[in-house]
């Protein structure tokens, strides 16, 4: 059974407080550009170069990145 399974699994069974913490930082794959998530404002701030203005951004979430705190 997954990690994702088992925590369904106690959520159908039992009442339990999850903490979902959001990413503060992302960088796109394609052209370097670097967002920060400035929780004042209530949005993403470009940190440093911009990249390219076209870009559609491709972020760097794959996987490694869990918002589920234990």
């Amino acid at each position: 059974m997954s990690d994702l399974e088992r925590l369904i699994q106690v959520g159908t069974t039992k009442r339990c407080m999850v903490t979902i913490t959001p990413p503060r930082e992302r960088t796109c794959e394609r052209c370097g550009r670097t967002d920060v998530w400035r929780p004042e404002r209530k949005n993403w701030i470009v940190d440093g170069d911009v990249g390219n203005p076209y870009c559609i951004h491709d972020w760097d979430i794959n996987g490694s990145y869990n918002p589920i705190e234990k």
